[in-house]
């Protein structure tokens, strides 16, 4: 006989595992979680981004992601790029992907 361990519990049939049914459920849940919370929400940003660069347009005020704010004086198709208009005379070439929002009319002439 053990000081730490008594014979009857020693002697006891170990108790099933079980656990098959309550991982893949586990697992699940996981995935669930991971759908809604991270893929889900990102999707829908990136929709809306490709959505946002095939609207624009000659005269639209843009916002970059550098925080430039500019007018539209042009958009090539074949390319990725658009010239935007800073202030009078300056001009800056930009990847159509690195533009942040469409800002409303008369925007820059509020700032």
């Amino acid at each position: 006989m053990s000081l730490f361990i008594s014979t009857a519990h020693a002697a006891a049939a170990p108790a099933t595992a079980g656990g098959g049914m309550e991982m893949i459920i586990m697992l699940a849940v996981f995935g669930l979680v991971f759908f809604f919370m991270i893929y889900r929400p990102q999707a829908k940003r990136v929709k809306e981004h490709k959505g946002l660069m095939t609207s624009l347009g000659k005269g639209d005020e843009v916002l970059t992601q550098g925080g430039i704010v500019g007018k539209i004086v042009k958009v090539s198709d074949e390319k990725d790029f658009i010239v935007v208009s800073i202030s009078e005379g300056t001009e800056v070439t930009v990847q159509k992907s690195a533009i942040n929002a469409v800002l409303p009319k008369g925007t820059m002439k509020s700032l």
